[in-house]
Formats: C-alpha cells, structure tokens, sequence
C-alpha cells in the first residue's frame, strides 16, 4: 500500500471489507469476457491484500495464472467496495492451515493437507468505497430530508490508491 494513503482511508476499507465477509471475484476468462463469483473473504490484511481459499484445478485459479487483474466487489446494506489488484494463485500449506475453519469445511474438501486446496491472494491497488453514515433511521431520515429539501443525499464516497 502506498505511504500516501491516509491511515483513516485504509482503515476504513478494511473495516467495510470485514463487515461484508462475501464478496465478488471478478476473472477474465478464456475468451476474454469477465467473469464473477461470490468467494469467502479467509482475512484481509491492514493495506487491503485480500486472502481466499480455492481448488487448484479450478477455472478461477486457471484465469488468475493467465491473467492476474482482478476487481474484488463487496456489498453490505449500507456499504459498498470495489478493489482492484493482482491475484496470484499461492501454494502455502502453513498459512492455508492458518486461514482455514468450519466455515471452509463446509466448501472445500480434505482440508489443508489436500493438494487441491490452494490460496489466492489479492494484493490492492486501489480501491472504492461508498458508505451511508449513521443508524439506518439516519438514513431513512435523511433520504426523505434529500426529497423534501431536493438537496442531495451525501455519504461518503472515498478512493483509495493503495
């Protein structure tokens, strides 16, 4: 992550990113269109690297070795991400025994000692984040305000190069 991103920023991606445990993976496959699964967040790391946990064989880890951009999409019910990187597909025993849990177990089979079951990691390069500030009666209260007074409705919306 680049030493120009404020701390507050990257702070508050990582906050969003794990309040919104489900994301969107986002490959281009063979014939070049994009393609997007939902993937289990494993941990994200203070500079916005994401970790998940795959199959070897499958056709996501094949795209990521072809062609390592990615975009990386959360959404929560009041906060949205998208994160841009490079994915690479990493063969660690050690750390995939570390990220891996019950909730793992109920996708993926034979655990961290199968051969299939690798790591993907995401390193950041930038990302977006819009969040909705306040309770969701804030929120409420504030859309109708917005409608009311025609003044538009504001939450933050931050970029983040990382």
């Amino acid at each position: 992550m680049s030493q120009d991103t404020p701390r507050d920023e990257r702070q508050k991606l990582v906050e969003l990113i794990k309040d919104s445990r489900i994301a969107m993976l986002t490959t281009r496959n063979e014939q070049g269109r994009l393609t997007s699964r939902p993937m289990a967040t494993q941990d994200v790391e203070t500079d916005g690297d994401l970790w998940f946990i795959t199959e070897r064989s499958s056709d996501k880890a094949a795209e990521i070795r072809r062609d390592p951009e990615v975009n990386v999409a959360y959404s929560s019910r009041d906060s949205w991400v998208s994160l841009a990187g490079r994915a690479e597909v990493v063969d660690d025993t050690e750390k995939l025994t570390e990220l891996w849990g019950t909730f793992t177990d109920a996708w993926m089979q034979g655990g961290p000692d199968n051969p299939e079951n690798v790591l993907v990691k995401v390193t950041a390069e930038s990302a977006e984040f819009w969040d909705s500030p306040g309770t969701k009666v804030t929120q409420v209260v504030n859309l109708v305000k917005a409608k009311v007074t025609g003044e538009r409705f504001e939450g933050v919306n931050e970029t983040v190069e990382l």
